[in-house]
């Protein structure tokens, strides 16, 4: 019998090729968090919560912060890539391994393709005609569609090289990233900075929407959004040489660095408006600092515009060139991450095992030609940028809200397995990092929300074609291990529905009946319970032990 501190990691990656450094781990997430949110954030946040948008910011970081927590332990137990994907397949078998990881691959497919647009948004300053605006939406015309697939092209062929160039290319734009980012804010601090905006009476103060707005924002104005690239982290976990130390050193400190970036970018843009910028109040700042024109600020970017608004003329230029290169090593990042996602469905066996094939240089190249495909698909004119960014958000989140019920049910049953980093707190961080994860799919609203139950009865629908003609070669789902999947997907959507985001019941479809003040409580509630319900289902110690020695080479 196996000792405990020599079970198998759930599966072996070797063939996966450890070339990504600590460096390099952490400048993979700090990349993918750095990409076209804080762009659009800014300006979103200020509109939908005011000045009480950094406490917004602050809350998202926190919340983020319990969510990466959860994953830091998990990540040093099972290195591996895909882990988002993999890790509920140890706990609770192949239907809730193959459900969040349905969710996780949909939103991290969807995400490339979205910075790839904003790019070429931006680009379009001075590159005409890859976009043109249809009722004030950015879509692709013809050439675009053209730069567009050849974007999603280079981030492929790059991929299939390998991921020691991928690691080599990032760090460089991390670095460009960073200085630039850092460089707005301490230019926007530097100028006519107006400490009254943040308390101006004449349009509410700080908390101009109440905690109404500042809840709303963290969930639809691209903050959560703007925080979700800590989880490469863990996705590259197995191609880090080192995952005791890089893994958790990648997770806390993307977010908390990122975290402070945001919070300074976000003062200093409130700072820096010209008063008349809120003569129409905060929801109208964004057309009323841009000449009143509604386009012009969706075509030249919010930051761009306050600079040049502020005779920035250079540091606009710099931010043009940036709108392009940050969505673009973004979508290189996630590129990278969609093909593992897809590959450890393929180790999961409850997706077409050729997924999981390798190169010689190590790379899931069918799993990164998907990906590309994919991309493609998503790159169809869309009813607007910002909704899809929400419903990637919601997607991303709701996969991982799985990864604390993993956590409490193989503390159970692998109580003696090697943990390079433990959670501290028991329980607490974990219900944190579930209650968190909950309340921002809520906050995102019915009219995401629902779109986001539509693609889950998708992947249903996937999973039981799969099964009917796969069957033999498919391991068994464990429906009764993963049974609490289906009431807590089904229990969000109808909590949303009974809620009051966006708006209560201002057309959107859903009722109001969950005011701000009930809400919250009524998720805490149906959190624990759902923790409790899924920590009473999980696999047993022997079938967690088959799972993690499975033969991975001959699935």
């Amino acid at each position: 019998m196996q000792t405990p501190t020599t079970l198998a990691t759930g599966g072996d990656d070797k063939r996966l090729k450890r070339h990504v450094g600590l460096v390099g781990l952490l400048f993979t997430a700090v990349g993918s968090i750095i990409g076209s949110g804080w762009l659009f954030g800014a300006l979103n946040a200020a509109e939908q919560a005011g000045p009480a948008s950094i406490i917004s910011w602050l809350i998202g970081a926190i919340m983020i912060l319990f969510i990466g927590l959860t994953y830091a332990e998990l990540g040093t137990m099972f290195p591996l890539s895909g882990g988002v994907v993999r890790f509920p397949h140890f706990a609770f078998g192949s239907f809730a391994s193959f459900t969040t990881g349905w969710v996780t691959w949909l939103a991290a497919a969807s995400t490339a393709p979205i910075e790839v647009l904003a790019a070429l948004q931006y680009a379009n300053n001075y590159i005409p005609n890859l976009q043109v605006l249809r009722d004030g939406v950015a879509v692709l015309t013809p050439m675009g569609y053209i730069a567009a697939a050849a974007l999603m092209f280079l981030f492929s062929l790059v991929n299939v090289v390998g991921i020691r160039w991928f690691a080599r290319l990032n760090n460089a734009l991390v670095w460009w990233k960073l200085a630039i980012i850092v460089l707005v804010v301490v230019s926007f601090f530097s100028a006519e900075f107006d400490s009254s905006h943040f308390v101006y009476a004449a349009h509410g103060g700080f908390m101009p929407f109440g905690w109404h707005g500042v809840f709303s924002s963290i969930a639809t104005a691209g903050i959560i959004f703007s925080y979700l690239g800590f989880r490469q982290g863990v996705e590259l976990a197995g191609e880090t040489d080192n995952p005791s130390r890089n893994v958790p050193i990648a997770i806390i400190g993307s977010v908390l660095g990122c975290a402070v970036i945001y919070i300074g970018l976000q003062m200093a843009f409130i700072g820096a408006l010209p008063s008349a910028a809120l003569a129409n109040g905060w929801a109208h700042i964004g057309t009323t600092f841009s000449g009143g024109i509604e386009d012009k600020a969706i075509a030249f970017g919010p930051l761009a515009t306050l600079s040049m608004t502020l005779g920035m003329t250079w540091l606009a230029l710099l931010l043009y060139i940036d709108a392009f290169i940050s969505p673009a090593d973004t979508g290189l990042i996630y590129t990278t991450v969609t093909a593992r996602l897809s590959y450890a469905m393929g180790r999961n066996g409850n997706a077409p095992a050729s997924l999981a094939k390798v190169n010689d240089h190590g790379v899931p190249w069918v799993s990164v030609i998907v990906a590309f495909v994919v991309g493609l698909i998503f790159f169809l004119p869309f009813p607007s940028w910002q909704k899809l960014v929400g419903f990637v958000t919601s997607a991303t989140v709701l996969s991982f809200g799985s990864g604390p019920l993993v956590l409490i049910a193989l503390r159970k049953e692998l109580p003696g397995h090697k943990r390079p980093f433990r959670l501290p707190g028991g329980i607490i961080i974990p219900y944190l990092a579930f209650l968190s994860s909950n309340l921002i799919v809520y906050w995102s609203g019915w009219d995401v929300d629902w779109k986001l139950a539509i693609a889950v009865l998708l992947g249903f629908s996937i999973l039981i074609a799969h099964e009917a003609f796969y069957h033999k070669l498919t391991p068994r789902l464990d429906l009764r291990a993963g049974f609490w999947v289906i009431p807590w997907l089904g229990g969000l959507a109808l909590i949303s529905w009974l809620g009051s985001y966006p708006d209560a019941a201002v057309g959107k479809g859903n009722l109001g009946i969950l005011d701000l003040a009930t809400a919250i409580p009524t998720i805490a509630v149906f959190s624990a319970l759902i923790m409790w319900i899924a920590y009473s289902m999980r696999l047993r110690h022997n079938r967690v032990k088959e799972y993690l020695n499975e033969d991975w080479d001959n699935v």
